[in-house]
């Protein structure tokens, strides 16, 4: 029996829609016998169908961030102009993961390991087929949602016009694969994870806890700590102003995480530290990115300690058509979160000249 969890509703993620794009077989030999994918969609496709924007979502993220942080009126993503597509990724808790399926052969534990490549493949599945969608204008995602941008102008080159990886990579480094192995062992150490077959993820609350606490040392950068700029993030609605650091973290990104499912951040975890775009032209990667033909920005933020702009300016320069632009946030990987205006009218910027860029 699927397991309830309050995080996963409509009520706290917004407003989407199941599709089901059928049986779906994985590149590691798994299956998934109905995929369901959530989706939830702002403006209107034009007649030519030439106005679509895909976000895929990062790890641990539904929909529901970039329709708070980064969609609205006179934003570079305005659904008066576009139609804008977000597909929460396999696993991620809403599409169809280990504690959600009534399938009892791939629930809990039993889960199969997904990739990025199925991620990329079903949703061109499911724009084809439900939405008629051939092109589009604009492939944009954050952290895992820009390995999916990047795998998408790799794996269908003549389906992307332009594209934005937001502080990801298109091939996950070792350093990369052994902070996630961290996040994903805080969870896994927890008597209560049981093998991943707890009963309610609030079993898990100590390991979701020490995940979070991961977070906060590598997510977020040093001087987001020194200079006290926690203090301007509003409290939850209703509760007093943040005491101290550590209140913060415990009320903020602890409270976060342990409203998760832990088998769905493993489920993404998993296929987070093996991302390669390399995987398509037999592990050569200058190979896999010259086939990209989209007109792109690579987006790395200046204090992100996961994905450093180091990384990403190495893949740039391999990408035809393609431009380095550096965001800058204080918040290091989970500027993502848009606290500071600045950031946000940096991507607004990048976005907005992208997307008035002829291809």
């Amino acid at each position: 029996m699927p397991l309830e969890n309050a995080f996963y509703t409509a009520e706290m993620q917004g407003d989407y829609q199941l599709h089901s794009i059928g049986r779906f077989e994985l590149e590691e030999g798994g299956v998934i016998e109905d995929l369901q994918l959530a989706v939830a969609t702002y403006g209107t496709l034009n007649a030519d169908k030439s106005n679509a924007i895909l976000i895929p979502t990062w790890f641990s993220g539904t929909h529901a961030t970039w329709e708070e942080v980064y969609i609205g009126p006179g934003r570079a993503l305005d659904p008066a102009k576009y139609f804008i597509v977000v597909v929460n990724q396999i696993g991620n808790g809403l599409s169809t993961s280990p504690h959600n399926t009534g399938d009892p052969a791939i629930a809990m534990s039993k889960f199969p390991h997904v990739r990025i490549g199925d991620d990329v493949r079903a949703q061109e599945q499911l724009l084809r087929e439900v939405f008629g969608i051939e092109t589009l204008a604009l492939v944009v995602g954050g952290s895992m949602g820009a390995q999916q941008t990047w795998e998408w102008a790799v794996r269908f080159p003549e389906k992307v016009l332009r594209a934005a990886p937001i502080a990801g990579t298109a091939q996950n480094t070792p350093h990369d694969f052994l902070f996630t192995q961290t996040l994903l062992e805080a969870i896994t150490s927890d008597p209560g994870f049981a093998g991943g077959e707890y009963s309610s993820h609030t079993e898990v609350a100590a390991g979701l806890g020490r995940h979070a606490d991961i977070w906060a040392v590598m997510g977020l950068s040093t001087d987001f700590w020194k200079t006290e700029f926690w203090r301007g993030v509003p409290a939850p609605e209703g509760e007093e102003p943040w005491r101290d650091f550590e209140d913060f973290q415990g009320r903020f990104f602890r409270a976060l995480f342990q409203s998760m499912d832990p088998n769905a951040l493993l489920a993404m975890g998993w296929k987070w530290q093996r991302g390669d775009v390399a995987r398509n032209t037999g592990g050569d990667l200058a190979a896999a990115l010259g086939r990209i033909t989209a007109r792109m920005f690579v987006l790395p933020i200046d204090r992100d300690m996961f994905f450093p702009p180091a990384d990403c300016a190495a893949e740039q320069k391999l990408t035809p058509g393609s431009e380095l632009r550096v965001l800058h946030s204080i918040a290091g990987h989970f500027g993502l979160f848009g606290f500071e205006p600045s950031y946000l009218a940096e991507v607004d910027a990048h976005l907005g000249e992208l997307l008035g860029t002829q291809v």
